[in-house]
């Protein structure tokens, strides 16, 4: 009050020395009524507050969690929380989890030696895209069949490739993305072929005849050389590219966090839910008003964008150098005779001019895939056959999306299959699913985290390895594994130390119950773009496959071949592969669960 009356002599001071007359008594009114109205509300103001100041003391914790909810809420809806950028000094991320010990850490150099790709003699920063390789300049030749004028069934036929780049320069270093593939559309015939890199922009690519009749060469550039540069340094220094989330609630008082393998601990307090058993780490951002036990799901949070220069984008063109085809210099097909009837001969002619004799694990013919190891395939081709087959039999399936296509094959063609209603997600399960009559029983459930499924509950994040423990096993028990595509954004490193403990389980598993079938697949190609190659890049999956089938090398695991298989087809690539395909991997284990 002292102040405001201070305030207002100052005021009829000012205006006492501004002149006499009209004037001066014309403002003088004007202004002592604004004066007094601001005179009054100052006055009203003090009174509310001494009469109430009371209850502003006694506001209890559940009106300011209250009015936190609501502030959340308000800042959920309009400024929605992203990942903060990485930073590998202040962070979990130098390690990604514990640190291994000796003879993991030397398992691990040989796997990252194993899978090392050639480096570009020049970084894509500093390489425009005119001295990029460009399939349109590029192409391929059939060389002659060696020390003889015509090919047949039990030869090897080689393509020449010559990479060019925009301006129609060979390219003179090596690190391209190639795949090959012959195929008889005819025949419905397919199988993969093996791209050796010259390491000086050429490439061979060597096929297996296995059938008689026509044999067409494919050539593809998944990514130039460039490119990989790029996506081997998104890999290493940005796996938060693909960021995820968690709900916590308690009551009516609930917010959403940022989650992830690591993530920068200078920004917030951490949550740390890093597994007991394995000691796989996983955090997320703690709310600010809740616990940490208070999570109640997981789920994809988002891609980061803007990822990439200007210059880098370039690189990654649908139709220009992502999976584009490369044309072939003259024929790009040959006709195959049969088999020679003095097959030692031919094969010991063979061993002397062909240095390098390749197996793949299978090709097709006339739609069915025939394998050139572990025995023949039978064709389950009704329902009765297969259920017969299954009869008895208990199948876990664990990983991601590609795993649970097994789940829904299955329970779609066995005929008196019941899919229990768990009330859980669909992508993410537990799903299960039993023929009483048979005494069949499929489950599913996801590998833990990473994850991107839009929703997990929390209570149902599982680790393989922890559920490959829990297994009793048998003779009548099947165990699918299939778990790759999830680790794509994070470095090698992250998947060799998952791979590692699903070994450790799955060698316990058959020690205690040597009848266990395990069954392991593989990665497989799938449709890219510009935005889809920095995420699930196909090379990125050929990178985790060589991994997956170094670590489980010698193990008593049937392996299934995603890779070849979606390679072989003459269908597009997919993520998750067509049924037809699916089909032929359920042919594959059936044969070997019923031989």
């Amino acid at each position: 009050m002292v102040l405001l009356n201070s305030s207002f002599r100052s005021v009829v001071q000012v205006l006492s020395h501004q002149g006499d007359g009209q004037r001066t008594s014309t403002m003088w009114r004007r202004m002592s009524k604004y004066v007094c109205v601001v005179f009054l509300l100052a006055l009203s103001g003090l009174f509310f507050l001494l009469s109430n100041i009371n209850v502003l003391e006694n506001l209890n914790c559940r009106t300011v969690s209250t009015l936190y909810q609501l502030q959340g809420s308000i800042h959920t809806a309009f400024f929605s929380e992203a990942p903060f950028p990485l930073d590998r000094n202040h962070s979990y991320c130098g390690l990604l989890g514990q640190e291994p010990s000796p003879e993991e850490a030397l398992e691990e150099r040989y796997l990252l030696k194993s899978i090392a790709w050639p480096e570009p003699t020049h970084h894509s920063e500093s390489v425009s895209l005119d001295h990029t390789s460009d399939p349109a300049h590029s192409l391929f030749v059939i060389l002659p069949a060696r020390g003889q004028s015509e090919w047949h069934v039990g030869d090897q036929l080689e393509a020449f490739v010559q990479m060019h780049d925009f301006q129609g320069h060979p390219k003179s270093h090596g690190g391209d993305f190639l795949l090959a593939r012959l195929h008889s559309s005819e025949l419905e015939a397919g199988v993969a072929g093996q791209v050796q890199d010259h390491r000086n922009g050429t490439y061979s690519a060597i096929f297996p005849l296995l059938w008689q009749g026509s044999a067409q060469v494919e050539m593809t550039l998944v990514h130039p050389s460039e490119a990989i540069h790029v996506l081997r340094r998104l890999r290493e220094e940005r796996p938060d590219r693909v960021f995820f989330k968690s709900l916590f609630r308690s009551g009516k008082l609930s917010q959403t966090t940022v989650c992830n393998l690591c993530l920068p601990t200078s920004q917030k307090p951490l949550c740390d839910y890093t597994d007991a058993y394995t000691e796989e780490p996983w955090y997320c951002y703690k709310p600010k008003l809740l616990s940490c036990d208070t999570r109640i799901n997981h789920a994809k949070g988002g891609y980061v964008k803007h990822l990439l220069t200007n210059k880098e984008a370039l690189l990654f063109q649908s139709g220009v150098n992502i999976k584009v085809p490369i044309h072939p210099s003259g024929s790009d097909s040959v006709t195959v005779l049969p088999e020679k009837k003095d097959k030692a001969d031919v094969e010991r002619s063979s061993m002397k001019t062909e240095p390098t004799r390749i197996t793949p694990s299978g090709y097709y013919f006339q739609g069915s895939w025939r394998a050139l190891t572990g025995g023949v395939i039978r064709q389950f081709n009704d329902s009765s056959t297969i259920t017969q087959c299954l009869k008895g039999k208990v199948m876990y399936m664990y990983g991601d999306s590609t795993a649970r296509q097994w789940f829904e094959y299955l329970n779609a063609v066995l005929p008196e299959m019941k899919q229990f209603n768990l009330h859980s997600p669909k992508n993410a399960g537990p799903n299960m699913a039993v023929d009483s009559t048979h005494n069949i029983l499929l489950r599913y459930r996801c590998h833990g985290p990473p994850i991107r499924f839009s929703d997990v509950i929390a209570s149902e994040m599982r680790y393989v390895a922890n559920e490959l423990d829990g297994l009793t096993g048998g003779s009548n028990t099947v165990v699918f594994i299939s778990i790759w595509s999830h680790f794509s954004t994070f470095p090698v490193q992250v998947y060799i130390r998952r791979l590692r403990h699903i070994r450790r389980a799955v060698v316990r598993l058959l020690d205690r119950a040597p009848g266990t079938m395990v069954v392991l697949r593989s990665a497989n190609l799938q449709a890219l773009d510009p935005e889809a190659s920095l995420y699930n890049s196909d090379w990125f999956s050929v990178q985790l496959d060589g991994v997956l089938r170094a670590m489980f090398r010698g193990l008593d695991v049937l392996l299934i071949d995603a890779w070849e298989m979606t390679l072989a087809h003459h269908l597009p690539h997919a993520i998750h592969p067509p049924p037809i395909i699916i089909k032929n991997m359920i042919d594959i284990i059936l044969s070997r669960i019923c031989p």
